[in-house]
């Protein structure tokens, strides 16, 4: 497992990492976030490239921008928290702007069907595996992956809010419904982890700090059900998946994972857990003694904290961790109002952390 592997094998303790906004880079770098953004061959290596090297010239002493020197042939935006291809494959609309993500439109879809077969027939998924072949083409190999989102989220955007009214109305067509969406997952992403080798570093970029590709699912939506309803209709997911994908992860950033802490628990395999800010971190590792922690700091609040006050902030969470050799940092999405200083602050925490539990 993971958790164990971790302990024995990994050399770096307490893994940290951030991701900058759309707006950042707009208003820092002026690097625009249009259609050629993610697909043009050329513009998608050069920007990653120049990402890599604003990276390295502000904070490279803490490891970030390793590969400023390198043309990597990225297949998705590794430096930004994007998600939106599988729901464009899937027929909703995506509106592309300069200075933020991608933003899906939801279909609200009247019917409870995907057809799997169709979804790999679309124009986004062509235009994607174009892109690989540009890219391999030129370059002879492929690197990165893409966040490809979770069931619910999906589904969400997919069929709209309307499915949480399905999931009362009729429950049996909606875990067929699920179970589509799941198998449009699995085929995507086993596509690309044969071309590159990872699955979910464009969901969280710890998991490039980790000794094996974590198939991370992204939970974000499920703020908006009941611990029950997560039972009755996506833990099944997860259980089977934490069997078939690992190592297996979750990605939750809303503010109260520990709510869905029992179901976690019933997870055979659950290496990673990422826990949203706010989330009660001792009631989740009481839980899920040997999963993998990350803890994530609020991009919010940080703008108006302290050095200080983030600092401490930070001791505190690894401290209700517990086991730094079971926790990661992170922090996602932070914006332009967020000086240098205050991302420096989180890396230098966790230097000093990881001296004094050496």
């Amino acid at each position: 497992m993971l958790q164990n592997e971790k302990k024995k094998n990994s050399s770096v303790k307490l893994p940290v990492d951030i991701v900058l906004s759309p707006e950042w880079w707009f208003y820092n770098e002026k690097i625009t976030f249009d259609e050629d953004f993610f697909y043009h061959p050329l513009r998608r290596v050069e920007v990653e490239q120049q990402m890599e090297r604003v990276l390295y010239e502000r904070w490279g002493k803490f490891g970030l921008g390793k590969h400023h020197n390198e043309q990597r042939p990225e297949i998705g935006a590794v430096h930004l928290a994007a998600g939106f291809l599988l729901s464009e494959m899937m027929g909703c609309k995506v509106n592309y702007s300069e200075s933020h993500p991608p933003q899906v439109i939801a279909a609200d879809q009247d019917k409870l069907l995907i057809d799997v077969d169709a979804v790999f027939e679309s124009a986004a998924f062509k235009r994607t595996i174009a892109l690989f072949d540009q890219l391999k083409s030129k370059h002879g190999y492929l690197t990165g992956d893409i966040n490809w989102g979770g069931i619910l989220n999906l589904a969400m955007d997919v069929r709209g809010n309307q499915i949480l009214m399905d999931m009362m109305m009729d429950p049996d067509a909606v875990k067929a419904y699920f179970t589509q969406i799941a198998e449009v997952i699995l085929k995507f992403t086993s596509l690309v982890k044969q071309h590159t080798g990872t699955t979910s570093i464009s969901v969280n970029r710890v998991l490039r700090h980790l000794e094996k590709p974590v198939f991370l699912h992204s939970e974000c939506s499920h703020t908006m059900i009941s611990a029950e309803d997560y039972q009755e209709f996506l833990l099944p997911f997860d259980v089977e998946w934490s069997k078939q994908q690992q190592p297996f992860g979750i990605h939750y950033c809303g503010p109260d994972p520990h709510r869905m802490a029992a179901q976690f628990a019933q997870i055979p395999h659950l290496d990673f857990l990422d826990a949203g800010w706010g989330g009660d971190i001792k009631a989740l590792r009481e839980a899920l003694p040997n999963t993998f922690l990350n803890i994530r700091l609020s991009p919010v609040e940080i703008i108006n904290q302290s050095n200080e006050q983030i600092e401490n902030t930070l001791i505190q969470l690894v401290k209700d961790s517990g086991d730094t050799c079971l926790t990661g940092v992170c922090c996602i999405n932070i914006d332009d109002k967020v000086s240098d200083d205050k991302i420096a602050t989180i890396f230098q925490t966790v230097e000093e952390l990881r001296k004094e539990n050496a």
